[in-house]
């Protein structure tokens, strides 16, 4: 019977190593997601400065809020989750010229991007500042590297407002982007070890218990 456990164990072993070399293989191939500045879109937390050329008193620096909008001066509340920074301009622009100002020129930019999360097997899980030309290798040395028993090649991605993970390679090249959610994933060898130790627990209490 001991036997046939240390053979059931060699066996699950050499499949957890054909899949991490499986991984492997997969990593060097993963889609590299792009981030373009110009199509970013905005969301919650994200900070802008808006700019009413001509108009000092009717702009400044504002934090879109949990329902995605901007409570800007004479205004109000104006959407801006979901838009370019360009869209915003387009539609500040529109809500002044009706009623406030002849021809209002509007210019937004983002000052600070929301965070992003990475949880899993790093050594320090949690929230961290967004900063353009983020990358997974260093969204990872933010929060402490690997844990012994991370998948070290790959990473699952959740962009804000998906429902699906995608996995693609740690790499220098590989950008993140503002709230998005990385998870660092375990090796299957580690899984089939959590998996056997209680087992072998059972195992040698059976062989000990006289």
């Amino acid at each position: 019977m001991i036997h046939a456990s240390r053979l059931v164990l060699r066996i699950l072993c050499v499949l957890a190593a054909a899949l991490l070399l499986g991984e492997a293989a997969l990593a060097a191939g993963a889609p590299q997601p792009a981030y373009g500045g110009a199509d970013y879109r905005l969301g919650t937390a994200d900070k802008i400065r808006v700019i009413v050329y001509g108009e000092s008193d009717l702009g400044g620096e504002f934090q879109i809020d949990a329902t995605g909008e901007v409570r800007l001066p004479l205004i109000g509340q104006v959407k801006a989750g979901g838009l370019t920074a360009h869209d915003l301009e387009t539609a500040i622009a529109a809500e002044l010229a009706d009623g406030y100002l002849n021809d209002p020129r509007v210019a937004v930019e983002v000052l600070t991007y929301r965070p992003f999360y990475i949880v899993g097997e790093v050594i320090k899980p949690g929230e961290y500042p967004y900063a353009a030309g983020l990358t997974t290798s260093s969204a990872v040395a933010l929060a402490g590297g690997f844990t012994p028993k991370a998948v070290e090649s790959t990473v699952f991605i959740r962009h804000q407002g998906d429902n699906k993970e995608q996995r693609v390679a740690v790499t220098d090249a590989t950008l993140i982007r503002p709230g998005d959610v990385l998870r660092v994933d375990s090796t299957t060898f580690w899984d089939v070890i959590d998996v056997l130790s209680p087992l072998a627990g059972v195992s040698a209490l059976r062989y000990t218990i006289p």
